[in-house]
């Protein structure tokens, strides 16, 4: 019993350490599923050809290419996600190792052997496609991104696919090197994990190197980098646009089986129809568990298998859509190459969280048609959910003749198409309205959250949400400061209009709050500002109170029960409204002290914010066990008022 009792300990410890890099269990089922580069077709075809043989050219009947990353020289690690470290299953005293440092770059091949060209796997990049600003761009694919290996966390049993950006060119670089600078590269290592902090679902950023022999041509001649990215899948809308733009319908059916049983985890874990599809709010939870071959809805409208998968990548990319619009995140760049089926953030360009609230903001300065900014962002997802539905229409639509052997072989006929389109057209339709209310169910639920309620009214959008939205815009107030300080506030402060009236300045910024653009404001002066927001402050401390409130009695206003203090309000606002972001200006300053001054520490602080943004100091505190030094004027900067000058930044698609 007691040498039981020693294993259990010391698998515990192995659980919370986790386990080495040659230890990680690792797979490539990706590319055992899904036909390769016919001009490749092995790992050892590709390993035997020349590097300068693997470059740009048309990939037709396959879902990747094996390619390797480009050997690396002297490349120096900067800094690692311990967040990531962990979801991933790996001992933190592996970024110490030279074996981590070599993976990290492409050195190191895992899963093969060189000398025999053999082994269970090799490195990849994939073959998609995607309409880019609304048009069709035609073959893109992984341009410098390689995947090595999928990895399986062995404590959660989570598997990540593991990725490196900038490492090298692929037979899907178009006109570009490959090559990825550092300052995008700083730039997505940070928001990679800002994003999952925040509760976003999002990719991953595992570590980042410098390659000091790497100097890339963009704007100007920049150092060169590479990201380690972690995600369930890297598979995107693209990889089924350019599949129908070529009309391989086989490919289509397998891609689509392969992300239901593969990445989904099964048929039976997709969402079932609704009990009325055009009231989808009154099954805001399906039914799973369907069985694979099981057909469900009345004729004109039956949901076979694919039907669900399409809506389970609904539902996946509402959810998320609706978690940027609740923390006012833009992607900047929201083409369909740059979607995700698993419905994660991903492909970090041009990205931004907003400063002042501005609807109309996006950080993308090629966007000029304000295609990709935060207002448009739901509708975009929609656009290119609906680009996915043409691509998977013929397999919705075919309701319960998807298997037939005519259907599988031959695909529609003149006589069929009529039906079948109808249905599509239905199916997809209905998932528009899907769409939509798990978007605003969810916005709702992060805004009830992020404003300190404990329930939900029917009411509270257009008498609380919509009227503060429309008041951040037309005070210019900044978007995270003004949900972080009304943490801070409790209702007892604003519970006279005196109170309100003077408490409402803490939300404005320090300089004149009438000249912080350069457009005529839409408020005469300051005070009217502030009486405005007092207003509201007047309407949200009465659905506050009355939240927080027993069940009063006929004589007595609202009081809060004596079990609930303004602590634990507090306490429960500060947990869902963060404290620092990584804000354009930030990452700026990061970027040039990190390029132009040769520090390293600076990269590390804006990471550890980046990872515990709800806290309000870091300087000086314990940090799962370990003590953190940190830069207590630094943090102040970071999380006060934006410089004037610094706000809406805008950068280029050029990474």
């Amino acid at each position: 019993m007691a040498a039981v009792n020693s294993s259990s300990a010391e698998s515990a410890s192995q659980a919370r350490e986790g386990v080495t890099l040659a230890a990680l269990p690792k797979s490539w089922h990706f590319t055992s599923a899904l036909p390769a580069d016919p001009l490749f077709p092995t790992p050892a075809d590709s390993h035997k050809a020349p590097r300068d043989q693997l470059g740009p050219r048309q990939v037709r009947g396959a879902l990747f290419t094996w390619v390797r990353p480009e050997i690396q020289k002297d490349p120096e690690l900067l800094a690692v996600s311990p967040a990531a470290m962990r979801d991933l299953g790996l001992a933190l005293s592996e970024a110490e190792t030279e074996e981590f440092k070599e993976t990290v770059v492409g050195n190191k091949i895992h899963g093969w052997d060189a000398d025999t060209l053999s082994g269970p796997g090799y490195p990849w990049a994939q073959c998609y496609g995607g309409f880019q600003f609304g048009d069709w761009a035609g073959q893109l694919g992984d341009g410098r991104a390689i995947s090595l290996f999928e990895a399986t966390n062995p404590r959660t049993g989570v598997r990540y696919e593991v990725q490196l950006k900038g490492a090298g060119i692929t037979p899907y670089s178009r006109f570009a090197d490959g090559k990825a600078v550092l300052r995008s590269s700083i730039r997505e290592f940070i928001v990679s994990e800002a994003l999952h902090a925040l509760g976003i679902p999002s990719t991953r950023a595992l570590a980042i190197s410098l390659l000091p022999h790497s100097k890339v041509v963009r704007e100007r001649i920049e150092p060169g980098a590479i990201v380690v990215r972690l995600a369930q899948t890297w598979l995107r809308f693209g990889n089924f646009d350019i599949l129908r733009a070529r009309g391989d319908r086989a490919l289509v059916r397998r891609l689509a089986t392969y992300v239901a049983e593969d990445v989904f985890g099964g048929w039976e874990t997709l969402p079932g129809r609704l009990k009325d599809p055009e009231n989808p709010s009154e099954t805001p939870d399906p039914e799973r568990g369907i069985p694979k071959d099981e057909v469900q809805g009345p004729a004109g409208a039956e949901e076979n298998r694919f039907a669900r998968l399409y809506r389970e990548i609904v539902r996946r990319n509402a959810l998320t859509v609706a978690k940027w619009q609740a923390y006012g995140f833009m992607n900047g760049v929201l083409n369909t190459d740059n979607t995700s089926v698993f419905g994660l953030s991903m492909d970090f360009g041009p990205f931004a969280f907003m400063d002042n609230f501005d609807p109309q903001y996006t950080p993308n300065h090629d966007d000029h048609f304000l295609r990709y900014s935060y207002r448009n962002q739901p509708t975009i997802i929609w656009w290119n959910l609906v680009r996915l539905g043409e691509a998977l229409g013929e397999l919705i639509g075919s309701g319960a003749d998807c298997d037939s052997s005519t259907f599988v072989e031959s695909g529609v006929t003149e006589e069929t198409a009529p039906p079948l389109i109808a249905r599509a057209e239905k199916l997809i339709t209905q998932a528009g309205d899907e769409y939509k209310s798990v978007f605003l169910a969810e916005f709702k639920r992060l805004l009830t959250l992020r404003l300190g309620l404990k329930t939900q009214q029917p009411t509270d959008f257009d008498e609380l949400f919509s009227p503060l939205l429309d008041t951040l815009e037309a005070l210019e107030l900044d978007f995270h400061h003004f949900f972080r300080r009304l943490s801070a506030l409790p209702l007892s402060a604003l519970a006279t209009p005196e109170s309100r009236l003077a408490h409402a300045a803490r939300f404005f910024h320090d300089e004149d709050p009438t000249k912080t653009k350069q457009r005529p404001p839409p408020r005469p002066d300051s005070e009217s500002g502030r009486q405005r927001l007092a207003d509201w402050l007047a309407v949200y401390h009465s659905r506050a109170l009355s939240d927080w409130a027993s069940k009063p009695s006929s004589a007595s206003p609202p009081q809060p029960p004596p079990s609930q203090s303004p602590a634990e309000r507090t306490a429960a606002m500060k947990r869902v409204n963060p404290n620092f972001v990584p804000r354009g200006w930030v990452l700026d300053e990061v970027i040039r002290r990190v390029e132009k001054g040769g520090e390293r520490e600076v990269l590390r602080r804006a990471l550890h914010l980046a990872l515990h943004p709800f806290e309000d100091r870091w300087a000086g505190r314990e940090f799962d066990g370990v003590p953190y030094e940190g830069d207590a004027e630094e943090e102040a900067r970071w999380t006060g008022d934006v410089p004037p000058a610094e706000r809406a930044l805008q950068c280029s698609c050029s990474s």
